[in-house]
């Protein structure tokens, strides 16, 4: 019984890391997303910064990356910045797998 026991808490410690790792990955990836999308809209250093914790931000309005979206698409569509949802999605997808990969290696 010991052996069921000690599996069930290293899988329960593996999905707890895990999961922690994913948050992280996610963070990173909405923090990079709103430098580029800063960059996008013509701000610079202290101005990109505030507007990716902005967005880093609206992540946490649901669950799920539809708020993230939703922000970006709003600035850049007040702003009259050419980007299709796709382009959007697509860099979305981009910068989330750079970003599990610097978090990944500890960056």
């Amino acid at each position: 019984m010991t052996t069921f026991n000690d599996r069930q808490k290293a899988e329960e410690a593996k999905f707890a890391i895990d999961q922690e790792l994913r948050f992280k990955a996610v963070a990173r990836r909405n923090k990079l997303l709103g430098l580029w999308a800063a960059d996008k809209l013509g701000k610079t250093g202290a101005q990109a910064d505030e507007y990716a914790r902005s967005v880093v931000l609206s992540d946490f309005e649901e669950p799920g990356d539809e708020d993230v979206f939703r922000k970006i698409r709003a600035d850049f569509d007040a702003a009259g910045i050419e980007q299709s949802d796709h382009q959007i999605r697509r860099e979305m997808e981009a910068l989330l797998v750079r970003a599990h990969a610097e978090v990944r290696s500890g960056a």
